[in-house]
């Protein structure tokens, strides 16, 4: 399988935009009453399956050199990509890896979310719990992305686009994390923890997401022209 290296970086920046945007939407009080539940809930799915598209595109552009060491011209050219790697040192590959199962999660949570007339037992078996673990995954890879751009964690390079990105996400999965919490259904009411922190922490954390991906097409344009051949750049998380 090839691929050109550009157009890669393009599409999974899309892909993410359209999966947060997605989530944005859904999250909006005025759009669920006006599609009414089972309509809003198939929005969260379509998010969740352009999320996974998105990051399985950028696991293959952490696990193959040649979608990141390019120039000016080597950009549009096509080159084999890799579908399956391993680099654990290589923080840039571990938070895409970890991100991609993440996404997966989400995947199974959003479809068990339609099911109507869940118990509370029930909804936090199928929908909370996948939420959680899924948070817990793209907190775990948002910190790596964060380790990938710095060499200190707490170092401010705001001209920076790829650290600019990278902490976007980690704000965005923090907020993820933040509404995963506030989702439990309590069982003695039947009702989620804290309605008002889940749907604003899903609005909000999608929202970081999409600014983070729609950073990604500058953030190439201005690393690629100035890139050595054969140089390795950070690689451009969501």
């Amino acid at each position: 399988m090839e691929a050109r290296p550009e157009r890669l970086n393009a599409t999974v920046a899309w892909l993410f935009m359209l999966g947060s945007a997605c989530f944005v939407l859904g999250s909006v009080p005025a759009y669920l009453d006006a599609v009414g539940g089972p309509v809003d809930g198939v929005t969260y799915v379509i998010g969740s399956i352009f999320f996974t598209s998105a990051s399985f595109g950028q696991l293959v552009q952490a696990q193959t050199p040649a979608m990141t060491a390019v120039d000016a011209d080597s950009q549009h050219r096509r080159a084999p990509v890799r579908l399956l790697g391993w680099a654990p040192h290589d923080r840039n590959w571990l938070a895409a890896a970890l991100q991609f199962p993440g996404t997966l999660c989400f995947n199974v949570s959003t479809v068990a979310a339609l099911t109507h007339n869940a118990t509370a037992a029930e909804a936090n078996r199928y929908v909370w719990r996948p939420d959680l673990y899924g948070s817990v995954l793209f907190l775990a890879s948002s910190t790596y992305a964060v380790l990938a751009v710095s060499q200190r964690f707490l170092a401010f390079r705001p001209r920076s686009f790829p650290w600019r990105i990278a902490w976007l996400n980690l704000v965005g999965s923090v907020l993820f994390m933040a509404s995963a919490l506030a989702s439990y259904v309590v069982p003695s009411t039947d009702a989620a923890l804290n309605t008002r922190v889940a749907v604003a922490g899903t609005f909000l954390g999608a929202l970081c997401f999409l600014v983070g991906a729609a950073l990604m097409l500058p953030a190439w344009r201005r690393a690629v022209p100035t890139r050595p051949r054969g140089s390795t750049p950070h690689q451009f998380k969501e």
